[in-house]
């Protein structure tokens, strides 16, 4: 790869980060605080802070102290594990939401009461999922609670998504505050949720990947056929069960999500009675799927 290539492929990767953040506090700041629905993460503090606490310090100020703070409690732990996109992302977010709040005033342009609670939680949530979505596709982040979540996973055997969610369930309880509504507090778990669907959806959504394990007799024949039919490739392992003690062949096959339904028709063409377990796959790396970027 061409050293103009990397540096265009760099500067995209910038630009798609910026516009994903751009979308996260424009959610936040449109749509979800009219409302005075709290979601997660030091966005969801802030919030609270500024709402229910009465410190009223521009939600982009205070998202970036927080932020700043916490960056720095994860250096003294974690090392240097933190990238020049984290730092970006704390910076663009923090903007962001000076942007669209101070500078442009943007709850003045949109009414969200039209919208209703619910409403207003599921464009939240599905926006948010979005950005975030689209920053993660290229390594970026907003820091945030994921720095607490790797700082405990460190030192205590638990998985960093598990901490990354009680918090987020402990913030918007805390949301109570600023709304004493109880309804809010529900529209809170509604735009996480959302958020977390989006977000899978476009980050992994398009990259789908399916094991798919056939057991038939006419297994070599199945292979052959996915093989010229769909261009994908199939591999025979030796088997042997353990009731019958006859030893056939087990057909295994990597397939994209587009794929998954002409092979599962194909099968059932060849022989409609064979055994077949699908599962989804966490990553398929290699020739026609993704490449292995460690």
């Amino acid at each position: 790869m061409s050293v103009l290539q990397k540096k265009r492929e760099s500067i995209l990767s910038y630009v798609i980060i910026t516009f994903g953040i751009l979308v996260y506090t424009f959610a936040w700041s449109a749509v979800m605080l009219p409302a005075k629905i709290v979601g997660g993460g030091v966005s969801g503090i802030c919030s609270v802070l500024y709402y229910a606490v009465g410190i009223h310090i521009p939600i982009g100020v205070m998202s970036f102290v927080i932020n700043t703070l916490l960056l720095l409690v994860g250096l003294k732990f974690l090392g240097s594990k933190f990238g020049i996109k984290t730092i970006y992302g704390i910076i663009a977010s923090s903007l962001g939401f000076i942007l669209w709040q101070q500078v442009l005033h943007i709850d003045m342009l949109f009414d969200v009461s039209q919208f209703g609670g619910f409403m207003c939680a599921i464009i939240g949530g599905a926006l948010c999922g979005v950005g975030i979505g689209l920053a993660f596709s290229m390594g970026g982040n907003t820091g945030g609670t994921d720095i607490i979540a790797l700082i405990l996973s460190k030192f205590y055997n638990i998985s960093p998504g598990k901490v990354i969610m009680y918090l987020d369930l402990i913030i918007i309880g805390l949301s109570f505050f600023v709304s004493h509504k109880i309804e809010n507090v529900v529209f809170g778990y509604i735009v996480m949720f959302t958020m977390t669907y989006v977000l899978d959806m476009i980050v992994d959504g398009n990259k789908q990947s399916y094991q798919i394990m056939v057991f038939s007799k006419n297994n070599a024949e199945i292979g052959d056929a996915v093989t010229k039919e769909i261009g994908r490739g199939a591999t025979l392992m030796e088997a042997e069960g353990c009731y019958s003690h006859q030893k056939n062949p087990v057909l295994i096959i990597m397939v994209h999500r587009t794929d998954k339904s002409s092979v599962m028709q194909l099968i059932h063409r060849i022989d409609e009675n064979a055994f077949i377990s699908v599962s989804k796959t966490q990553g398929v790396y290699g020739r026609n799927f993704e490449k292995l970027k460690y």
